[in-house]
């Protein structure tokens, strides 16, 4: 019997589905281990080829990638395409760690290696490990996931405190003015949990925090 959600699967044969989930981390482990400092690109899925913000992270992954830095993304279209053809036409190693998804995801060409996922949580894991540095583009409830989860490792010391940049202050900056007029207002976080965050729009001032970073 085959089951629409991956969650299912535990219901019966746990034990086997335990074995899946070890493969793919040891798939992952092995495929990624010699990459070499790289950088976690996210973004949307959905953005055109041509629109300012997939030429943006093309233009970033390529920068990326001409100051030693390898380039890490989903795998599928829009900004992942983007990030993947930007690192590949840089000469760089171009990763694409795609998800099994019903819709919407499929692997682009641009990525020069490519790992396959059926489980959304070992892939972040993936993401995480390899990253010297994480940068946001604008995208929707996937790209808030990845974004949250690695503020909160950071903010709860489970991962060195890394790089996280978001870019595009037109998108991003009102989630920035909410989280201070009601998380920080209500006390929920700290002021300093604001300095996880770099919010801007240019791509050379993101890759010389990210150097910056790797030097301290």
């Amino acid at each position: 019997m085959k089951h629409q959600y991956v969650i299912e699967e535990f219901k019966l044969e746990e034990s086997w589905r335990l074995f899946r989930i070890i493969g793919e981390f040891v798939e992952g482990v092995d495929r990624l281990h010699d990459l070499g400092p790289a950088v976690s690109i996210f973004g949307s899925a959905r953005t055109k080829p041509g629109t300012p913000y997939y030429e943006k992270a093309r233009e970033i992954a390529a920068l990326m990638v001409e100051n030693g830095f390898n380039v890490i993304t989903g795998g599928g279209g829009g900004i992942m395409e983007a990030a993947n053809r930007g690192a590949t036409e840089a000469g760089g190693k171009s990763v694409g760690l795609n998800i099994n998804l019903p819709f919407e995801q499929k692997p682009n060409p641009y990525s020069n290696i490519n790992v396959e996922f059926n489980y959304f949580f070992i892939r972040k894991v993936m993401f995480v490990k390899y990253a010297s540095a994480y940068v946001i583009m604008p995208g929707g409830f996937g790209t808030m996931d990845e974004l949250f989860e690695a503020v909160t490792l950071i903010q709860t010391q489970r991962v060195m405190p890394l790089p996280l940049v978001l870019f595009g202050t037109e998108y991003w900056g009102g989630l920035i003015d909410w989280i201070k007029a009601r998380m920080l207002e209500a006390g929920t976080i700290s002021e300093g949990d604001l300095d996880i965050i770099k919010l801007t729009d240019d791509p050379e001032e993101i890759v010389e925090f990210v150097k910056a970073s790797k030097k301290d």
